[in-house]
């Protein structure tokens, strides 16, 4: 069984902020140590390192970073670019900020590493809107890197590289890298259709890297400590450390770095104070943001916080910021709630997401409060399964998932609700008749 992780084996020694973010607090916590050695190994040994490390995508989709670095083509007359996705404007989501506000230079240490080994020579950070201290708090950290040139032009690495901070205007859809790079270019943040990917086609039509910031920020430390040594947590394909959070009905809302694998419930109680009223008021977990199916108690007992675990619940880990649910939660408002989001928040391009999003969030809203007919559970359904896998991006996908764990596990409470409203109405049209 996967246990809780030792002091001497997290990345993100600063992850309250008790220390200096600045360069000389970095400096002392290891960043930066090392990173010239580092430089020194081909681009190719660094995407191999990675690879073995098993690290994978850290912003929701899993995929293999190192695999991801390699499809960059070979260095030609067109430059590279890695992006660096810091949209997160997921509801519950609040991990990277911690990154950018109090370890900043992690990440720019290793967006210099991993820029060398795509042969790009500038990067741009991507930054959520309403990011304003982090994105102060990042731009200090950018301009301290320039000075001691760690970074820039000439600088004492040996490798030209430009970062660049940008950010966006509070749409959630460019969270999905094809949106974002579209905002990025100053256009309105829609998803492109793949192919060309990335990789091919990327920012100004450039061969393009993009990841998210965990997964980029964790980069230099590994190369310090050794694939193997992040690839011994965790379990097979599932492997490394990761920031995970608890928000929702616990008694210690907060943000932890941990293994990979370690139970739900090990996870809950000893980093986030139990759930409120103790273990057995629990109602129900989404283990990775809103996006993330629902999962109930009694599965929630037997879960790991891992990408193939959750995936045979039928959830996912997502950006592993998990929500928590109580007894008392009003699950069925919660989702109606969730669905008025991803309404909102659809850019409208695919008609199956701008249609179906919020045609699921109106019947939502009268599943909530029981006004809804029994039939219309199984074409609410319906029409969640025609929209998920339908579109560009994966909004239409995390617009269906809530709906569709919500059900599939909590369908009687459903029932019951209208039950209940049928039987008020009937109550309430008798007692008219018998007045007048």
């Amino acid at each position: 069984m996967v246990g809780i992780l030792e002091d001497r084996d997290r990345i993100f020694t600063n992850l309250y902020g008790l220390y200096d973010f600045g360069l000389e607090g970095a400096k002392r916590r290891g960043a930066w140590n090392g990173t010239a050695d580092i430089l020194a190994q081909t681009p190719e040994w660094i995407c191999d390192q990675i690879k073995a490390s098993g690290l994978r995508g850290r912003g929701g989709g899993g995929f293999s970073t190192g695999l991801k670095w390699s499809l960059m083509p070979p260095p030609s007359e067109r430059p590279h670019f890695l992006v660096v996705n810091a949209d997160e404007s997921e509801p519950g989501a609040c991990k990277d900020r911690e990154i950018l506000r109090h370890d900043p230079h992690l990440l720019i240490e290793s967006c210099l590493i991993a820029s060398y080994a795509i042969h790009a020579h500038a990067c741009y950070i991507y930054i959520r809107g309403e990011y304003v201290f982090e994105r102060e708090r990042l731009e200090a950290a950018i301009r301290q890197a320039y000075e001691a040139r760690l970074i820039g032009k000439d600088n004492i690495h040996g490798w030209d590289f430009d970062l660049y901070v940008t950010h966006g205007g509070g749409a959630y859809i460019c969270g999905d890298e094809t949106a974002l790079m579209e905002s990025l270019e100053g256009k309105k943040g829609q998803p492109r259709l793949k192919p060309p990917f990335p990789a091919g086609a990327g920012i100004y039509g450039c061969p393009t890297t993009i990841n998210n910031v965990e997964t980029i920020a964790v980069v230099g430390s590994i190369l310090r400590r050794g694939a193997q040594w992040f690839a011994g947590f965790g379990r097979p394909n599932n492997v490394g450390v990761k920031l995970m959070a608890g928000s929702g009905h616990v008694n210690r809302p907060g943000v932890v770095e941990e293994t990979m694998g370690v139970p739900m419930r090990t996870l809950i109680d000893a980093h986030f104070g139990g759930v409120r009223g103790g273990w057995g008021n629990l109602k129900a977990v989404m283990p990775g943001g809103v996006s993330m199916a629902m999962i109930p108690a009694d599965m929630a007992e037997e879960a790991v916080m891992d990408y193939d675990a959750l995936r045979a619940m039928r959830s996912g880990l997502g950006t592993a910021t998990m929500i928590v649910f109580d007894q008392e939660a009003d699950l069925v408002t919660a989702v109606a709630r969730i669905a008025r989001f991803f309404k909102h928040e659809s850019c409208g391009q695919c008609t199956p997401c701008r249609e179906g999003t919020g045609w699921m969030w109106r019947v939502m809203e009268r599943m909530a409060t029981g006004e809804a007919d029994m039939a219309e559970i199984d074409l609410l359904l319906d029409v969640a399964g025609q929209v998920e896998g339908h579109t560009i991006c994966g909004l239409g996908d995390a617009a269906a998932w809530p709906i569709q764990g919500l059900f599939r596990h909590f369908r009687p409470e459903v029932e019951a609700r209208i039950l209940r409203y049928r039987a008020r109405r009937i109550q309430v049209q008798g007692a008219s008749l018998a007045a007048a």
